[in-house]
């Protein structure tokens, strides 16, 4: 750690020469799979925007130009570039770092993160905040992934972002995959612009957002004149970077599900660690309930099975390899989820709504006013109910 060691916050990091940022990055990458190797975590997003990260950093006159992380995976390194480098290996411990963005945590840290979908509307506010207090030179800047700004809140912000007026920076983040691969028409207009074809860029232009891209967001030189060109630029812009999950260690490049969060594994190797697990235990809860529903789903025509972009956790994936014709996977949008759920029941099927505990209260007006209130049957399986301990208060499910 030659250089990382140096590094106790952002201004030190502006120290450093262009030419020696590559080096910064590997270190970084290296101290990352080092500690989650050992205390576990999500590994596979911030792997992905180590380039990025060091890039925003080293442009921006970070915390006063404010940066928001939609969700907070990938924040690691950002955490460790911002003062909390020695306290990296209490990560998602109690008493040590938060796995996710925390504004107590740090100043850095401009607002707390943990579910998806909600930078975009938090970034616009702060910039329509900076308009009235006189801060309008102040930069405004959001990482969010190619699966979390198809959901419906993104839609919300960018629609508003269009005509507001305000100063922002939207990096999307475009890597294919959130937990599970990303799913959608949107996905599909990002691969477009990814192979080049004429016209792929005119969703953001539509919306009044200045697309810049698609750059490779692991040419470190090429992130940072991007953002250069970008940075003091008036009006919503975006960066289209295209980034591998899990990048630098090999397994997690190769399978990006399980690598998100892989629990302890050798730094070296990249294997994982193999758990104990007690027979008596038998099946995962997921699993049962998994298979389950595809009995059913045989044995009923009118069976159908829903989830926001969980179908791995969820045990979903064995409906959707089974009758895929009657198997949902939405996308990051649990609101649409239920509701949609809401329109099956009230055409006589019977659908099967599996969203974990702490995402359905994304979904809680719907279940009361679309469900509820119509009496309509929809079945919701919902698991990790209760405290979730490591990953924190964002994603306990307790309501």
């Amino acid at each position: 750690m030659k250089l990382l060691a140096q590094i106790e916050n952002p201004q030190d990091l502006r120290k450093l020469s262009e030419d020696q940022l590559p080096e910064l990055a590997a270190e970084l990458r290296k101290f990352i799979i080092d500690v989650v190797s050992v205390k576990e975590g999500h590994l596979g997003a911030s792997l992905g925007v180590v380039e990025l990260t060091i890039a925003l950093h080293y442009v921006f006159n970070t915390p006063e130009d404010r940066l928001i992380w939609d969700v907070g995976h990938q924040a690691y390194g950002h955490k460790i570039l911002t003062g909390r480098r020695d306290r990296f290996e209490s990560i998602r411990q109690k008493g040590g770092l938060s796995g996710f963005p925390k504004r107590d945590e740090s100043v850095y840290d401009t607002f707390g993160t943990g579910h998806a979908s909600t930078s975009l509307s938090a970034l616009l506010g702060m910039a329509l905040a900076a308009r009235i207090t006189g801060s309008a030179k102040r930069e405004h800047i959001a990482v969010i992934g190619d699966a979390s700004i198809a959901g419906g809140m993104a839609f919300e912000a960018l629609n508003h972002a269009g005509v507001a007026g305000a100063n922002l920076l939207i990096i999307l983040n475009d890597n294919a995959i959130g937990i599970d691969p990303s799913v959608g028409a949107l996905k599909r207009h990002l691969n477009r612009k990814k192979q080049g074809l004429p016209g792929a860029d005119t969703f953001f232009e539509s919306l009044n957002l200045t697309y810049s891209g698609p750059v490779d967001g692991h040419d470190l030189p090429a992130v940072l004149n991007a953002l250069k060109t970008l940075r003091g630029q008036s009006g919503p812009r975006l960066l289209h970077l295209i980034t591998t999950k899990g990048k630098g260690l090999r397994q997690a490049e190769e399978n990006q599900i399980v690598y998100h969060a892989p629990g302890k594994f050798d730094k070296v190797t990249g294997e994982l660690v193999s758990k104990k697990t007690d027979a008596r235990l038998g099946p995962k809860y997921q699993d049962v309930f998994g298979h389950t529903l595809v009995t059913l789903a045989k044995q009923n025509p009118k069976v159908v099975g829903i989830t926001p972009a969980m179908p791995t956790g969820s045990s979903l994936k064995y409906l959707m390899d089974d009758c895929p014709e009657r198997a949902f996977d939405v996308g990051i949008a649990e609101q649409h989820a239920v509701t949609m759920a809401a329109g099956m029941a009230a055409e006589g099927l019977i659908p099967f709504c599996a969203i974990y505990s702490t995402f359905l209260q994304r979904g809680y007006d719907q279940v009361i006013h679309d469900v509820a209130l119509q009496n309509l049957s929809v079945v919701f399986c919902l698991d990790r109910a209760g405290l979730v301990g490591k990953d924190g208060a964002t994603h306990h499910g307790i309501y």
